[in-house]
Parts: structure tokens; sequence; C-alpha cells
């Protein structure tokens, strides 16, 4: 192979010769033609791109061409699966104790290993952000979920550019690089079809994106994306469901990538929604998991039951001792029949979709066998981003957005959702008991991250030919950032230096790839300090020993009370988890000195990676202001179209008086359809026309409010007829005040033509995966029974003029 003077230097600029010793490049094929490849040291990604290496002279044919070489990651890289799921509990799947079958997370522990002692940071979207870059929580501006986020580094809820993902890496590296599932790291203020666009999948190093932005989504309807893209594939498709979708989504994308560029290395992060609320699994799913009856004896004799299956399956120590069980939560002993059957079968539905999606992942890992891509694949499944929820309150709830609105639903309510609960008819979420006994042995659960019950996460990985030892255990401390760092170890890349242009940040994780091989199943852990905080909670881990606030609010009990001092409104507990994995043993009264050493520990940690300062309010901060494309307007115009309108981008009617005119056109025969809405069936409010029954009742004039799928209040104008008419809704609150009542007043032409009142409105927010639309409404409709429509339900007539006019947010003035 021959080189001239000129092409050595575009390869030195390129970072294929003379720069980092620890990444050696490699060339094939003819430098400068067509088909030659290179692997780069990594320094700068993208590489810089190198000198031209050929010849230019008056004509093409006295001239040589040259070809710059093609990026490809290093011999045998392998193909990366991640797989996360969500809000599972460490408990829960088969693989480690549980009762709910996934043979799928067996599979890959059976044919590698699985890590019991690897942790998150107990909530959603900052696990995800550690997750993809391999630094804390809050060095990536996710010290809480991006709906609370504040004006502060660690909590703006914005991944920082000198701290890029490891999508960017290994895709400026050569590899395909997807993301399948939940997108919980965008942020809210920038998630409107305006952008921007930097901080979507496809701006942090994703190539291909398919899922739905925001915390939860329904599984029938989801508020899907292909990229930046919103999609509709469930309309007109009944029984849809996007565990399914996106598994076939996925198989087929690897299956492309196999058949066009079979040597391409691809990595997939496949995130799906279960098994977060809503628990939307399939009918068949429900039947089979009912049948087995695994929750008939309740949450306390479930603990024990997984517990001994921990025991013999060497998932728990022999000398881990079960949790007691906390007097804040009722016992099953104590509950009425009604309420256990209730309890039932919401266990039963959150077990079906913990089965069902685990039999998609299945899919998904037999697709890349069938590739035969099973072997050069590793493969790693972490059981949950966080702890199991407790967040359908003490009785569970048939809608979740209950809850984040501080409404508890009593259970003799909830009946009315029993005969289809986990159908598109409900968003629900099982009683908080289950939560405690899907994270048994631990104490807590998601949202608290000092204690093992919101951050242990059952992981199984797998890699034919490197992870040997199949059916193994490991129980050395790992954490979320681990696995950007086990990644690139497994592939051979290095940690840029600088990333278009910016330095880069020290990644923060240690490779777990040191505890592959059997003779260091015992060897001592590598990650010997991690800080954990979440809402004020927090914990230090350090060389056996950690020491952890004692939580002084209850994540089943959302309130508005004022919370304690975050710094001398907590105690602190005390735990050698080296002797005592399951926190049961508090040693502080004992030890008053270790406390303050670690005390100490985890302060000077907090400063290191944007902890500080340190914010246990939780209303105050979901009500904070934000950037926002609407901050400070009160005048919103609108015209024909518009659809998928996030709430962020949206005029919000919620706590405050307000006014809707829409100037309408109707054309000869009569009109239907929405001309403007926010929210759906669990919650909203939508200024349609009416579909009527076989043609009676078509066009009236309708405003419909739904408090939570709780209650709905419909005020009723005539129908229209053809011509230019004006429609008002106005609303005037009663008082200043969360969720505060008021008199809305529907004219039409001027002209009053109803008149009613609300107890109540929606305190906090309308259902986060629906969207804001004029002239149709995509997903759910806010009607259930009476004027019902189907969605998209268009406007057959034209919105020539529609203004929402806001007065004074009056939530601030009166809790």
């Amino acid at each position: 192979m021959r080189w001239n003077r000129s092409a050595l230097a575009g390869l030195m600029v390129f970072g294929l010769i003379g720069a980092l010793p620890a990444a050696a490049q490699t060339l094939t094929g003819t430098l400068g033609s067509p088909s030659a490849t290179t692997t780069i040291n990594g320094a700068q990604l993208p590489p810089p791109p190198p000198a031209f290496g050929g010849v230019i002279k008056e004509k093409a044919s006295d001239s040589t061409p040259w070809w710059p070489p093609r990026v490809v990651p290093p011999k045998g890289a392998p193909n990366i699966l991640l797989i996360m799921t969500d809000d599972q509990g460490f408990g829960a799947p088969s693989t480690f104790g549980g009762v709910i079958p996934t043979p799928s997370m067996d599979r890959i522990a059976n044919a590698g290993l699985r890590y019991t002692n690897f942790h998150s940071t107990s909530l959603c979207s900052p696990t995800r952000a550690a997750l993809i870059t391999g630094r804390n929580h809050h060095s990536v501006g996710f010290g809480v979920v991006g709906e609370v986020s504040t004006g502060f580094p660690g909590y703006d809820s914005i991944i920082p550019v000198d701290k890029g993902t490891i999508g960017t890496i290994l895709r400026d590296n050569g590899y395909s690089t997807a993301w399948f599932g939940k997108d919980h790291n965008t942020p809210s203020f920038q998630s409107s079809q305006a952008g921007p666009f930097n901080q979507w999948p496809n701006g942090m190093g994703f190539d291909y994106f398919y899922g739905f932005v925001g915390g939860d989504a329904s599984q029938w309807q989801p508020n899907l994306f292909r990229n930046t893209t919103a999609i509709y594939p469930f309309e007109g498709n009944p029984g849809w469901n996007l565990e399914t979708g996106m598994a076939d989504e996925a198989i087929q994308h690897v299956k492309q990538l196999k058949e066009i560029a079979p040597g391409k290395p691809w990595f997939v992060y496949y995130v799906p929604g279960a098994t977060h609320a809503p628990h939307h699994p399939t009918e068949e799913w429900v039947k089979k998991i009912s049948a087995m009856h695994l929750f008939d004896a309740g949450w306390n004799t479930l603990r024990e039951t997984i517990f001994a299956n921990q025991k013999r399956l060497g998932i728990m120590p022999a000398n881990a001792k079960l949790t007691p069980w906390p007097d804040t939560l009722p016992s099953w002993e104590s509950l009425d029949l009604e309420s256990k059957k209730l309890f039932i079968r919401q266990a039963d539905v959150y077990g079906a979709y913990l089965a069902y999606a685990d039999h998609e992942i299945g899919r998904v890992i037999q697709a890349v066998d069938d590739l035969g891509e099973l072997d050069n694949t590793l493969i790693i499944y972490i059981g949950g981003d966080n702890g199991a929820s407790a967040e359908g309150m003490l009785n569970g709830t048939p809608n979740e957005f209950t809850t984040f609105n501080s409404v508890s639903v009593p259970v003799k309510d909830q009946y009315l959702w029993y005969p289809f609960w986990g159908s598109e008819r409900t968003f629900p979420h099982f009683a908080a008991g289950w939560a405690w006994a899907m994270d048994t042995p631990f104490k807590w659960v998601k949202q608290v991250p000092s204690h093992f019950g919101g951050t242990a996460q059952g992981v199984a990985m797998a890699w034919p030919g490197h992870i040997p030892e199949g059916g193994g255990i490991r129980r050395q401390f790992a954490h979320v950032i681990d696995i950007v760092p086990t990644i690139l170890d497994a592939t051979g890349i290095p940690a840029p230096a600088a990333i278009d242009g910016i330095v880069q940040k020290p990644i923060e994780g240690t490779s777990m790839t040191y505890t592959w091989d059997k003779a260091n199943a015992d060897a001592p852990t590598q990650h010997t300090t991690q800080y954990f905080e979440m809402l004020g909670n927090r914990a230090i881990f350090h060389d056996r020993w950690v020491a952890a606030t004692t939580p002084v609010t209850l994540p089943w009990e959302l309130s508005t009370k004022t919370p304690p001092d975050v710094i001398t409104g907590y105690n602190w507990e005390l735990y050698n988890v080296d002797k005592d994995p399951t926190q049961f043993d508090d040693l502080a009264a004992q030890m008053p000195d270790k406390v303050r050493e670690m005390q100490a520990l985890f302060y000077a940690e907090a400063a290191k990676y944007n902890v500080l300062p340190l914010d246990n309010s939780t209303l105050a901060r979901w009500n904070t202001p934000r950037p926002s494309l609407t901050a400070g307007q009160t005048e919103f115009t609108y015209s024909g179209v518009l659809s998928g309108v996030p709430a962020s981008a949206a005029p919000s009617i919620l706590n405050k008086s307000y006014t809707i005119t829409a100037d309408v056109e109707i054309p000869d025969g009569g009109a239907e359809g929405m001309i403007v809405t926010e929210g759906g069936r669990f919650g909203g409010y939508g200024l349609y026309l009416s579909k009527g029954d076989f043609g009676i009742g078509r066009g009236k004039v309708i405003f419909l409010y739904n408090l939570l799928d709780l209650k709905r209040t419909i005020w009723e104008g005539p129908q229209l007829e053809p011509g230019k008419h004006t429609i008002v809704f106005d609303f005037r609150s009663d008082e200043p005040g969360l969720g505060k009542g008021g008199t809305g007043v529907l004219s039409v032409d001027g002209k009053e033509v109803a008149r009613n009142t609300l107890d109540h409105t929606t305190p906090v927010t309308f259902p986060e995966d629906e969207t804001f639309d004029v002239g149709l409404d995509t997903r759910t409709g806010v009607a259930l029974v009476e004027d019902r429509y189907e969605s998209p339900f268009r406007f057959t007539g034209t919105i020539d003029h529609l203004t929402v006019s806001l007065h004074p947010d009056q939530a601030a003035a009166k809790p």
C-alpha cells in the first residue's frame, strides 16, 4: 500500500495514526479506493476529514481520485442490545425470584450472568440520562424527572454538550444506532414540532427513533414518533398495542441492517413503557396470568414466596434478611373482601404486562438469533429503571392522572372499571402494597434513593464466547453509570476527548467487564463510592457501607404539605451492606462517628456532581416557570388545522379564567368535528360540533370538561346552520387556588346558550401523553357516552379564526 505525504498528513488529522496509543487503527483495502475502511482513535468525534490524497490537474484524465476511508468499529466489536424495562421492581421477574414468568430475561441470565447488586437513581428520566451518558444524573441535568426541572445545572433536564451519549460515540465510530420506546430525556419545553431537536434521540446520536416522548403513554394510543414525526398506527387498527408494535419495528430494523449492511455492527437501545403505568397488556396475557393465581394470597405472602425463591436461586446470600412490612401500608389480612378482589385484579394486570413485555423482548432476541447474530451480540437486560412504583396510592387507580392531581379514588368507585382493567378504557396503576412486595427483599419503592427498594435492579448480561459462565451470579456493587464504560470496553472504542469540537468531561462510571471472568466472581467491587439523591432524600455508598436518610414523605401520599427542612429535617441510618445486603440492621445509633464520616463524604460528592442545591419540594417544582415557547403569552391565535402540540407549547387553562373564541364557517349540509381540544379520555376538554346518532343531533355546539375520567360536565348549544358563526366559551374561576371550581358560559353568535358550574377543575396536569389539537382530536376523545365521537373526528367546516385568551394564573395565590 503506497501512501503519499499528503495522504499521511491527512490521516494524522483524521486520527488514523500518531494519536492515542490505546486505540490502534486498522486500515483495510487500498487507501483512497471506494472500498477502503478504517478504525479511528476516537479522540475527536466526528473525526475531522482527511486531506485529499489524490492528484488534481486541470483535466480529470490527468488527475487521480481519492476517497476518504469509511469509518468502521474495531474488528470483533459486537452488536449491542441494551434493554431496560420501566418501574419493574427487583423482586418482580422470575429471573430474580419473582412469581411473574420472564423467560426472555431468564434466557439471557442462563446464557451469561445475573447481577444482584446493580443500582439505578430511583426515578425514570434521571436513570435514563445516566444510562446513556455514563455520568451521574445530576452531572447531566437530570437530578429529578424533567417534568419538575428547575434552573440549576443539576436539575434543568438538559444533557450538556460536554457529556455526549453512547449513541453519539458508537455512531461516530461506525455503528448503526437506534432507540426504541420511551424517551424521557427530551426536555418538555423542547418537545414540540418547533424543536429544537438536539435533545431528541436523533440529536443525541441515534440514527433512528421509534417511540414516545415523556414519562408515560397509553400502549393502545401512544403519543408515538418516528424520528421527530408523530405517527398514528393504531388508527383503524383495533387491538394494536405498542409493546408488539415496537418489537415488530425493532425486528424489521435489525433484519434490514443485516440485509443491507451485513458487516456493520448495530446498537439498539430498547426501552419499552412496561411496566410503568398505564398497565396495558393484551387481554390474552391478562387471562394467562389470572389463570395462574399468582397474587391471590396477597402482598405479604407474596414477599415471603419471593424471598424464599431468592434464597433458593442464590439471588440473596444466606445471611440476607427479609425487611419488615411497614406500618404505613395495610397488611393483606386487614383488608375487606371487596378490596382484596380489586387489588388481585390490579396485580394480575400488572403481572400480565410484565410477562407480555418480556415475551415481546424475547421476540427481538430470537430475531437476532435467527439472523445468526446472537454470538456476536452483547445483550444487557436491566429489570427496571427504578423500584416498583407506589404512585397508584393506597388503593390503586383506574387513571394514573388522578394520582398526579392528588385525587384518591375509593375502592367501590374503582369497580366501575373492574371488568376492563388494563384495556384502553383505563390508565391503571396498582395499589402501593404491591409495589413494596415487588421490591422484595428491600425496603421502600420508586422515588426513594436512600434504600435499595428504590434503586436495586436485577440485570442479566450475556455475550457468547466473552461472558463464558452460564447462569453465574455477581454481587459486586454496580450502578447504571457503569453501562457506558462496559460497552466501550466490549467494543474497544475509547471515550472521546471531544465531540463536535466540545471538550468532553470524563465518564464517571466503572466498567463491569472485570466481573465477566469466573475467576473474578468474588473480586472486590471496582465501583467503590456512589452517592444517591432524589427529591431531597439521599444516601452514600462507600466501601461496603451505606449511610441513608430516612424518608420523610410517602411516595403513595402525594400532598401539598410543606416538607421539612431539607438539611436538618432528616434522620440518618447506617448499614454494612456487605454483611447486611437488604439494609435490615440500622447501626447509626451504635456508630455515630461513621455516620458523620459518611455524611461528609456525601456532601463532597454532592458538590462534585451538581447535586446542590438540595430541594425536597414537589408541587412547587412542578409549577415552577421553565423555558417555554409560550412564556408570558396570554393570547393564542390559530386557524385551520394544527395537531400534536404538547402542553408545554399550548395555552394552559389550568387554575385560571379563560375565554375560547372560534369563528367558523359551516358548509351546506352542516358540519361536525373537533374545533379545539386538549387531553382525552382520562382528562381534558373539547369544543366541538356533535356527531349525533343516525344523523339526529348532528352539528350541535358542545363544550365538554372531563375531570380525570371521574366526572364529565357538558355545555350544549344549538345545531349550527350553514354560514359563518362565532362560538365563545368563557370560564370564570370562583377563587384563586389549585383545582378550584367556577362558572362557564357557552355563547353562539353573541347569545348565551348554556351556563354550567364546575365544583372542581384539574389542578396540576392533563394527561401527559395527550396533546393540544385544533380541527381534529388525536389519540383519545374527551367524551365517553353522551356526545361521544371517534378520533380523529376532523372538523368538516372551516376554522377561520380561533383565539384562546388566558387571564392571570391564580394557582399561587392560595393553596
